[in-house]
C-alpha cells in the first residue's frame, strides 16, 4: 500500500494589521496532530477532508503529522514557525519510506520581521516546500492545495510537483481541489506523467470583483478550463494576490501543470495571465459607504438587503470591530437589523456578567485602534450568550466544528449585533442561530466579510452591498515598500 504524508501550516499573513499571530493563535483554530487530525477533518467541506476522500477513493495510507492554522493576522514570529515546520519535518522523517505529501497551505504567508535578513521570510510556503522537498528527496511526489488569494512565486513553483488553487469565491471548492490532488498523485504512481508547473506573475492587483459566480469571474474561470482542456495539460489555477501583505511577490499570478512539457506550461500560463491582465479595470469596482449604499438601498426596496464591510474583514485580517455600519444603522434608525460579528471580548465580558435578559450600556466595538471608528454607546438588552462553541451549516466548511470564544447577542431598538470574543467572519447563519439570532428575519443586515458570506446567505439575500468603512486596511492608503515591480492600479512605479 502506498503511503502518504499529510498536514501542512497555512496562514493569510497582513503586513499592515495590528492583530498578532502567536502560537495561541494556531491553538486557537487548529493546531492539531496525528490521528486527531483525521477524526476533526473527516467528512468535513476542508482541504485535509479532501484528502482523506482520496485516501479513501484510492485506497493509500493517509499518515497525518500536523495542520498549524492561524486566522489571518501579522506575521508569525519565527520562533513559532520553526516550530511548528520542525515538527513537520520531524514527522515526515519518522514516516520511514513514503510515496508522497500532501499539503493544505496558503499560499501569502510571511514570518518574522521582514526587515531583519536573519529573521524574516517573505516567502513561507516556498522556504516550507523547500525544506520538505531537501527531507523526501527529488522522487517524492510533493502536492499542495492553495487558496485562491496567494502570491505563488517561482521557488514554492521550483519545489512542489503540483500547486492546486482553489477555484471558487466564495471557496466552497476546498474539498473538491485536495480531491483533485489526490487524484493527480495517483496518476503520477500509475500512469507515470511527470508533472511540470509554469507561472506567469501578473503586474497587476486583482480587486475585490472575483465571486467566481458571477461576470465578469466566471469568465475568467471559464477561460482557465479552457486552457485546462489542451492536450497535456494536468491542471492550471488563477490566484488573485492578497493584497495586503507588502512582500516582494505580492500580485496575481497564473501557474499552469503540464505532463513534461514546460515550454508548453510557460506558454499556457502567459496566455491566461495576459487574457487577464488585458481586463485589469474589470476587478475593481467602487465602495460607496453605509450610508451611500443605504440611500441605494432603500430606493431599490429589495429586502432583506446585505451591507458587506469589505475593509473590516477578519478573515482578511482586520481587527473585526470597525463600527461604521453599526453607527449607520443607529443613526439612521433602521429595523430590523443585525450586525455580524463584531470582535469585542471587553464587551462580551460586560454581557456574561450581566446575564441573558439583562439591559446595559455599553459602548460597543472601536476598541483596537483609533482607525477601526469610535465605539458606539448603545443601551442593549444580553438576548443570548455562549461559549462560542458551533458547527458549520452552509457550503463553506460543511461539518466542521469552531469556537469563537465566549460571545452574546445584543439588542437596541431592533438593532441586534453579535459579538465575538475570537474573530471570525460569518460564513453561514449557523453561529448566529447559536445565538438565537436568525439573520434570515431581519431587513438590514451587515456583515465583515468580503465575498465568504456569500456561500451562506446570498441565495436568500434580495440584494448585496459591498462597501467601504474606516478600518486598517485600505488599498489606496496602504505604505507599501518592498514590492519587487509595478502593479496596477497601485502608483508604485
Amino acid at each position: 500500500m502506498k503511503r502518504v504524508v499529510t498536514g501542512g501550516v497555512s496562514h493569510e499573513t497582513s503586513t499592515f494589521t495590528p492583530v498578532p499571530t502567536t502560537l495561541e493563535a494556531f491553538e486557537e483554530r487548529f493546531l492539531v496532530r496525528g490521528d486527531e487530525m483525521l477524526k476533526i477533518f473527516e467528512k468535513t467541506n476542508s482541504t485535509i477532508g479532501g484528502f482523506i476522500d482520496g485516501a479513501k477513493k484510492h485506497g493509500f495510507e493517509l499518515i497525518p503529522a500536523i495542520l498549524a492554522e492561524a486566522n489571518t493576522g501579522a506575521p508569525t514570529s519565527r520562533q513559532t514557525f520553526d516550530d511548528i515546520v520542525g515538527e513537520l519535518l520531524d514527522s515526515i522523517e519518522q514516516a520511514g519510506t513514503i510515496d508522497g505529501v500532501l499539503l493544505e497551505l496558503h499560499g501569502s504567508m510571511c514570518v518574522g520581521d521582514l526587515d531583519d535578513p536573519n529573521d524574516g521570510i517573505a516567502d513561507a510556503e516556498g522556504y516550507l516546500l523547500e525544506k520538505i522537498r531537501k527531507r523526501v528527496g527529488s522522487e517524492v511526489p510533493i502536492l499542495a492545495e492553495l487558496d485562491i488569494h496567494s502570491n505563488v512565486t517561482e521557488l514554492m513553483i521550483e519545489n512542489a510537483d503540483v500547486l492546486l488553487g482553489r477555484r471558487s469565491y466564495p471557496e466552497v471548492d476546498m474539498a473538491e481541489r485536495a480531491r483533485d490532488c489526490a487524484d493527480i498523485l495517483v496518476r503520477i504512481w500509475n500512469e507515470g506523467i511527470k508533472p511540470t508547473m509554469a507561472l506567469h506573475q501578473i503586474p497587476m492587483v486583482w480587486g475585490m470583483n472575483q465571486v467566481t459566480a458571477h461576470s465578469p469571474m466566471k469568465e475568467a474561470i471559464a477561460e482557465l478550463r479552457r486552457i485546462e482542456s489542451n492536450p497535456g495539460v494536468i491542471c492550471g489555477s488563477i490566484a488573485t494576490c492578497y493584497f495586503l501583505a507588502d512582500v516582494p511577490d505580492m500580485g496575481a499570478s497564473v501557474y499552469v501543470v503540464t505532463d513534461n512539457d514546460r515550454a508548453s506550461a510557460q506558454r499556457y500560463a502567459d496566455e491566461l495571465g495576459e487574457w487577464c491582465y488585458a481586463r485589469k479595470e474589470d476587478w475593481h469596482f467602487h465602495m460607496p459607504t453605509t450610508k451611500d449604499a443605504l440611500a441605494l438601498a432603500e430606493a431599490a426596496g429589495k429586502f432583506p438587503v446585505i451591507f458587506a464591510d469589505m475593509r473590516d474583514n477578519t478573515g482578511g485580517g482586520s481587527p473585526g470591530d470597525s463600527t461604521g455600519t453599526l453607527q449607520t444603522f443607529v443613526d439612521a434608525g433602521v429595523r430590523p437589523a443585525c450586525v455580524l460579528n463584531i470582535t469585542d471580548p471587553e464587551t462580551v465580558n460586560q454581557c456574561h456578567a450581566a446575564g441573558v435578559g439583562a439591559t446595559i450600556a455599553l459602548n460597543v466595538g472601536g476598541k483596537s485602534t483609533p482607525l477601526q471608528g469610535e465605539p458606539v454607546a448603545m443601551t442593549a438588552k444580553v438576548v443570548a450568550i455562549s461559549d462560542g462553541r458551533f458547527r458549520y451549516a452552509g457550503p463553506m466548511y460543511t461539518g466542521l466544528e469552531n469556537c469563537l470564544g465566549p460571545s452574546a447577542h445584543i439588542e437596541s431598538n431592533g438593532i441586534h449585533v453579535i459579538l465575538t470574543t475570537l474573530r471570525e467572519q460569518p460564513f453561514d447563519t449557523a453561529f448566529a442561530l447559536s445565538l438565537k439570532l436568525d439573520p434570515r428575519a431581519m431587513k438590514y443586515i451587515g456583515v465583515k466579510s468580503a465575498a465568504h458570506f456569500r456561500a451562506g446567505f446570498e441565495e436568500w439575500a434580495g440584494a448585496i452591498y459591498v462597501v467601504s468603512e474606516p478600518s486598517v486596511h485600505d488599498l489606496g492608503n496602504l505604505p507599501y515598500k518592498r514590492l519587487k515591480r509595478a502593479l496596477y492600479p497601485l502608483d508604485n512605479t
